[in-house]
């Protein structure tokens, strides 16, 4: 395999994974030694032939928190205690990561969505909010579009509704991701965090040819966007992986954007847009501002001072 080939798997498996890069000088550096809190309960449950790991943290509100790919639960280490002081966090390993078996059936965002209100059901929960990261986004946005009945708001971190969102050279890099990469990739920190948890730690070659089948397919959900009815947040970094006018696109498909909030927020869509500056894919998802957005959005937080009410208060 050429060198160039490999960078190009290695960059695309970096965009599913959303590793790990520069971070501002306040934050402190995540790593593979970034470790999650303990969880108040763990378990396997088997949901339509596949074994799902799950933790739950917290108390409060339920949220359904999903990684991205060739991550696990454990890539939201450095903000799952915020979100778990007035929540209850349910993070889920998805099908062939972290501790979650790969299987024999087909890797697809629409049955992983299904999977997930499963999970949800399984756990007892009527309807949950859900915040998913790039892969992670995916499985939520099929979820909350096949099963609306189990999403209260919806948070998609870095995702995208149709392929060609991507930019343009990042296309034909994923198309080279398969099994030949595995060998090469046994000192990259994605290697060794799913060897360490992983059930079969033999399948990393599987899951990377079941990764590249699955991107290498062209996909558009926009005639789905509007079927979201529920509250959405659209979060992505400024310098992400997605076209900012796919951004854009996103966010007026689900009504946003069109026109003048007016006056007296009269025009304002149910819906919102976060652009977090100095952010790409790449650590967009472990951002301490991620959870300064979300959080409000998640506890149907829409109150803001008015122009009138802040002029008072300094009288």
């Amino acid at each position: 395999m050429s060198k160039t080939v490999l960078f190009a798997i290695l960059v695309s498996v970096a965009a599913l994974l959303g590793c790990p890069g520069t971070t501002n000088a306040e934050e402190p550096a995540m790593t593979t030694e970034t470790k999650l809190p303990k969880p108040e309960k763990s378990g396997l449950l088997p949901i339509n032939g596949l074994n799902y790991y799950y933790a739950v943290y917290g108390k409060g509100e339920p949220l359904l928190l999903l990684h991205g790919g060739l991550g696990s639960i454990d890539m939201f280490a450095p903000i799952l205690p915020k979100l778990a002081e007035n929540r209850t966090v349910i993070g889920v390993d998805l099908q062939g990561h972290g501790r979650t078996a790969l299987g024999d059936r087909p890797f697809s965002l629409e049955a992983i969505g299904d999977d997930m209100a499963g999970v949800v059901k399984e756990l007892g929960y009527d309807k949950v909010d859900v915040m998913g990261y790039s892969l992670g986004g995916g499985v939520a946005f099929r979820m909350a579009v096949q099963h609306p009945e189990t999403v209260r708001r919806l948070v998609l971190v870095s995702t995208g509704y149709a392929a060609d969102g991507f930019y343009d050279e990042m296309r034909p890099q994923q198309a080279q991701v398969s099994a030949a990469a595995a060998e090469f990739m046994k000192d990259t920190p994605m290697y060794k965090s799913y060897v360490a948890v992983a059930p079969h730690p033999e399948d990393f070659p599987k899951l990377l040819d079941a990764l590249g089948n699955f991107m290498r397919q062209n996909y558009d959900f926009s005639a789905d966007v509007p079927k979201l009815k529920m509250p959405v947040m659209l979060a992505y970094g400024d310098s992400d992986m997605y076209k900012p006018e796919h951004e854009i696109k996103f966010y007026q498909m689900l009504g946003g954007g069109l026109k003048d909030a007016g006056w007296m927020r009269e025009n304002l869509s149910q819906n919102r847009l976060a652009i977090l500056p100095n952010r790409t894919h790449y650590e967009v998802f472990f951002a301490q501002e991620l959870t300064v957005a979300a959080l409000p959005f998640l506890n149907g937080e829409t109150k803001v001072k008015s122009w009138d009410e802040m002029v008072s208060e300094t009288k």
